[in-house]
């Protein structure tokens, strides 16, 4: 996530996870996975010095367990939209203004519950894009994922991808162009040593490893910045 403030944000959403927050001593912050977490559940909160504009076009999904998001407001979060109609979940907004959503209890739910420090859980990565059906079927590619597609409605998601810590990854999509950088990306890791299979597939290199950058930023055929790292193995 880009932020801003990253202590205040990181702050915040490690309340909300109930993950420690470790100041990284460079103007970032790293969220560790809360107890009982996957290892790709690290979050990091880097500092930008552009402030947010426009909705984002990447958010997380939170599964609450209470009938409310009382805690979260209460953390510092902002209600932006109630439940209306068939969109039974909250909107709400970080100190920062992202965007992200919040689900009541689901009955009969046999899913982990949030570790008792933290307010939420997280359950689906939702991307915004065109073409929901390309992106999934294109990252359930490139990441050995499955895409499914909804029969009566317009998006489409990825599940079973190797290392992916939620239960889904959701492409929904918007008439609006993207227009700025994500201030949400995920981080990838690599197969090889280097992003060729990628750049065959049709992404597109932004930026190189640097000297204080080992890893690729790119972007996917809708301009989703991404980061791609080497091997974990390499990366020693």
């Amino acid at each position: 996530m880009d932020a801003t403030v990253p202590l205040t944000l990181g702050d915040f959403w490690g309340e909300v996870l109930g993950a420690a927050m470790v100041d990284a001593g460079n103007g970032d912050t790293k969220l560790e996975p809360p107890p009982g977490g996957q290892p790709s559940e690290v979050v990091w909160v880097n500092g930008v010095p552009e402030p947010k504009t426009g909705k984002n076009r990447v958010h997380l999904d939170l599964r609450l367990p209470a009938p409310d998001p009382s805690p979260l407001v209460a953390a510092g979060a902002r209600i932006m939209r109630e439940p209306v109609g068939d969109e039974q979940w909250w909107v709400l907004a970080d100190p920062e203004g992202n965007e992200f959503c919040a689900f009541p209890p689901r009955a009969g739910d046999s899913s982990p519950a949030p570790h008792p420090r933290a307010l939420a859980r997280v359950y689906e990565l939702v991307v915004d894009c065109h073409d929901a059906r390309a992106q999934a079927e294109w990252w359930a590619m490139v990441t050995g994922g499955k895409a499914h597609m909804a029969e009566a409605d317009p998006w489409a998601w990825v599940t079973d991808v190797p290392g992916f810590p939620w239960e889904a990854w959701v492409f929904t999509p918007v008439p609006e162009s993207k227009i700025v950088k994500n201030r949400v990306h995920w981080d990838i890791e690599l197969d090889a040593a280097v992003p060729d299979a990628l750049l065959r597939a049709g992404a597109t290199i932004l930026a190189e490893p640097a000297e204080s950058r080992r890893w690729w930023v790119m972007a996917d055929r809708e301009g989703n910045e991404f980061c791609a790292f080497p091997p974990r193995e390499q990366q020693q």
